[in-house]
């Protein structure tokens, strides 16, 4: 298990560990920190039960990683065996780092820490403080973040050149090389979020990025997704990679087919994907310099009513000038027209324009806390091949290099567990 990886997936899991903090009584894990323990006890927990070419991993670290991934909401499994991978990985990190120099400042050790604890609107001193009442110690935060920013900048330091992405390469995944263009296969769950669904979204948001099953997958969009993809159980059908938000292009192009990303926050939604194919085509892909679309706000959010009025909308307006004439002699606000740049649509309303064609419609987005409902439709799209394709170049390229450094990375531990002097449980 990739400890970089690990770090980022903690991250976003911190979104919603402050609810699951207050619960950690209830966890597997709470005999832990209920009893007092007696001195041999004690002693017995700082024993070793596992060396890694020599480096000891005591009970009391095997159990404090456990608890800590636990209180956490990541894992997957039970938490004792991810607990111990997880620790020897870290051993076997720190003793590559150790042999080049490696070394952290503790200015960024603690920024580090502080990234995590800013997920969950906390300071560092409150992040820590509501863990230590859960059984955790700071020193176990401490450990857990030092090993996975500083495997992080060992494996960009060694492998940086050989994961670069040649222009070629770049060109290819943008549909722009002439020979091919890119073209993926998703299924998505977009779920609504507002102040008083936050908690419940986030915690299902989290449990659906974590099946393993398609066929779940499925049942989840088409139970709890607002998109119109939903009655096919969230599929969507090919699309060029480049249509989607230049953001999210990033993201899908780090999946490999059946793999499904973290909850992706949007303005009043949370997202959810899964990778289900990925494709090149001949001829380029089209790529844009200005999308014309329309919004027409309807009160009431995702009332019966609001989207019956919407539906409504969708059987009876032929083109975006159409929405002129419904909105004749009320509130102008109420409808928005423009033709902007991908990177200056917000990124929840530029998803659902990705999977349309012009003067098609959506009723998937949000405003006002939940309160409005978005009528979104596509008015058109202009061509721009060099100046959209570069606004989105640095993504593509990062994403490739990231890709690149997980895999080396994770071909990188594996070599370094299978050369390993490795005892204990």
């Amino acid at each position: 298990m990739q400890q970089d990886l690990n770090f980022r997936q903690a991250s976003l899991a911190l979104i919603n560990w402050t609810r699951k903090a207050a619960c950690v009584g209830g966890l597997a894990l709470t005999v832990l920190i209920t009893s007092p323990a007696s001195d041999a006890e004690a002693q017995g927990l700082f024993s070793p039960v596992i060396t890694v070419n020599e480096d000891v991993i005591t009970g009391y670290e095997l159990q404090q990683r456990a608890l800590f991934l636990n209180v956490l909401g990541s894992v997957q499994g039970d938490p004792m065996t991810v607990a111990r991978n997880d620790l020897i990985e870290d051993r076997l990190k720190r003793q590559v780092m150790s042999e080049v120099g490696l070394t952290l400042s503790e200015e960024e050790i603690t920024e580090g820490m502080r990234e995590l604890a800013q997920r969950t609107n906390l300071t560092l001193e409150q992040f820590l403080q509501s863990l230590k009442q859960a059984g955790v110690d700071p020193e176990t935060v401490r450990d857990f973040t030092s090993a996975g920013i500083g495997w992080r900048e060992y494996v960009r330091g060694r492998f940086s050149a050989q994961a670069r992405p040649t222009d070629t390469e770049i060109d290819r995944a943008m549909g722009n090389s002439g020979s091919g263009s890119v073209q993926v296969l998703l299924s998505e769950v977009i779920m609504p979020i507002n102040e008083n669904n936050a908690a419940q979204v986030q915690e299902l948001a989290i449990q659906i990025s974590e099946l393993k099953n398609p066929e779940a997958f499925a049942a989840s969009a088409a139970q709890f997704s607002a998109s119109d993809s939903r009655v096919d159980g969230g599929r969507l059908p090919w699309m060029p990679l480049s249509r989607l938000p230049s953001q999210l292009q990033e993201v899908v192009l780090s999946l490999e087919p059946g793999q499904i990303t973290q909850p992706l926050p949007m303005q009043g939604a949370i997202a959810i994907f899964r990778m289900r194919g990925l494709r090149e085509v001949d001829g380029r892909s089209a790529s844009f310099a200005a999308i014309d679309y329309a919004t027409y706000r309807i009160p009431g959010g995702r009332s019966a009513e609001a989207l019956a009025r919407a539906a409504e909308l969708r059987d009876t307006v032929d083109t975006c000038d159409d929405l002129y004439g419904v909105n004749k002699d009320k509130d102008p606000a109420l409808l928005f027209r423009g033709s902007l740049a991908p990177s200056e649509i917000p990124q929840d309303i530029a998803l659902e324009l990705s999977k349309m064609d012009p003067n098609e419609s959506s009723a998937a987005v949000t405003r006002d806390n939940g309160q409005t409902l978005l009528f979104t439709m596509l008015c058109g799209r202009t061509s721009d091949v060099v100046a959209a394709q570069e606004n989105g170049r640095a993504s593509v390229a990062n994403a490739l290099v990231q890709q690149r450094l997980n895999s080396l990375a994770e071909s990188l531990i594996e070599q370094l567990k299978a050369n390993a002097r490795i005892e204990g449980l």
